[in-house]
């Protein structure tokens, strides 16, 4: 799996939800990729077949036989891929400023007083390792 940060910026829903069955998996059979993504919505077995062919001719994933069952795996880990995702929205949405993120959801979300005490307490510890640098 590759640990850099190179990757998708971007992932449609119903492919998010797969690569978060392979990341929790490690690997997978199309059946139990199918199994884990019921709940929502029931998917055709060939549904998720074909999106699987289409991720791995993306890079996203690969797979190894086993006879004729192909066992799937993420290409990236999911650390790569949330970053990844995460600094298009910031690029994107909000010209890369994070302020600005932070801010549109501080003012469109209910924020629990729990959650904002998170949050400070991230921004202080983000100072403090910036100030030993």
């Amino acid at each position: 799996m590759e640990t850099d940060c190179v990757g998708p910026r971007k992932l449609g829903d119903l492919q998010l939800k797969i690569m978060k069955v392979l990341w929790a998996r490690g690997r997978a059979t199309v059946s139990e990729v199918q199994q884990d993504l019921d709940g929502a919505k029931a998917l055709a077995y060939t549904t998720v077949a074909t999106m699987l062919r289409k991720m791995e001719s993306r890079g996203l994933v690969r797979h190894l036989s086993e006879g004729r069952t192909f066992i799937y795996e993420a290409a990236y880990e999911e650390s790569s891929v949330s970053k990844n995702m995460a600094d298009d929205l910031v690029e994107r949405l909000f010209e890369g400023r994070l302020s600005s993120l932070v801010s549109h959801f501080l003012s469109t979300r209910d924020v629990s007083e729990e959650e904002l005490d998170r949050l400070e307490k991230l921004v202080r510890k983000s100072k403090r390792s910036k100030g030993k640098q």
